[in-house]
């Protein structure tokens, strides 16, 4: 019966369908996650064109500069970064196509651009480091997965941080790299990854960042639009599945909240993810660039604690499962 199922898997160019690169990376991703074992010894690819992008920043971004000189300034980084990072997706999809078992450069590919594992990893380093060893350990572990600074906050920041971030990168993360991948392969996956990096490194509305980041932080909302929403259908749904949690709550949350958030993607994952627990995420947010004043979402509890990140992980977990159960259903549909 397997070897009827993956019969069609090749043809005379030795492709394999994305379809089901996409499910065996995310059992992979699930299973390995961050891979520090390789990317202590060599870059990591974001990291890559994080140095790129750091580097153009700091050459181009100048404060003696006028304002429409750092919006073309920034227009041309954007471009070029997304273009490198797509002919560099090009290159590795076809290398993936010149052999057979060569479509393994292709898995492991995915597997480093996904998050799932990676995660699902940083977020409960944050309630261990909080609930065994206090508010500076919570700082210490927070810092690694938000972009405001930690100083300010206290456990229930720390907390309501920490589930915020899991609720955004689980679109940006881990939807959002997929669907792409499946709507446009490699060079799609590495394509949103750039645009994704470009956004979190200078498309902030700071005065730094308001015109060299503009572009930037545009096409990231374009290529979020879907998958955010998408997310957070998947969060509502996990909540079925997930104790203590309320999947009709998650959707009245999201209806209501979502278009406050400053973000036109943000409040979709974080609203169903506070809805379905009955917590309260956002409120005001200072990150390098000043103090973001965003609005509360949610019409639950503000006052979260380590407990309801556990709960958050549980939800976040399911939603991952549904979101491989819909990659699988496409690998069934396409061999059917």
């Amino acid at each position: 019966m397997l070897c009827r199922m993956f019969a069609p898997i090749y043809d005379a160019g030795f492709v394999v369908d994305t379809t089901i690169i996409a499910a065996i990376a995310l059992l992979v991703d699930g299973v390995v996650g961050d891979m520090n074992w390789l990317f202590s010894r060599i870059a990591h690819p974001i990291a890559i064109l994080g140095r790129m992008i750091g580097l153009f920043d700091h050459r181009l971004n100048r404060e003696d500069r006028g304002e429409m000189t750092r919006l073309i300034r920034g227009l041309v980084v954007t471009l070029s970064i997304i273009a490198f990072a797509t002919s560099v997706g090009l290159l590795v999809s076809w290398l993936a196509r010149t052999a057979p078992f060569a479509w393994l450069i292709e898995v492991i590919a995915v597997v480093i651009l996904l998050a799932q594992r990676s995660l699902y990893d940083h977020v409960l380093a944050v309630a261990r480091a909080l609930g065994k060893f206090g508010l500076a350990e919570g700082r210490a572990a927070v810092r690694h997965i938000v972009g405001r600074n930690p100083a300010t906050l206290d456990r229930h920041g720390i907390a309501r941080a920490a589930i915020e971030s899991l609720a955004e990168n689980f679109a940006d993360g881990v939807v959002a790299p997929l669907f792409w991948y499946l709507v446009l392969g490699l060079p799609g996956m590495f394509a949103y990854k750039a645009i994704n990096t470009l956004d979190s490194m200078i498309g902030y509305r700071s005065p730094k960042y308001a015109s060299f980041g503009h572009v930037a932080a545009r096409l990231d909302d374009a290529v979020n639009w879907m998958p955010a929403r998408f997310a957070a259908l998947l969060i509502a749904v996990a909540a079925l599945f997930a104790p203590t949690a309320n999947p009709l709550h998650a959707l009245r949350v999201v209806w209501r909240y979502a278009k406050r958030h400053p973000s036109v993607n943000a409040g979709w994952p974080e609203g169903a993810m506070a809805g379905a627990l009955d917590l309260s995420l956002g409120g005001p947010r200072r990150y390098p660039g000043g103090v973001n004043e965003a609005v509360w979402i949610g019409d639950g509890n503000p006052r979260v604690r380590v407990e309801d990140i556990r709960r958050a992980l549980l939800l976040f977990g399911i939603a991952c499962l549904l979101n491989g159960l819909v990659v699988i259903g496409l690998v069934m549909f396409r061999l059917t």
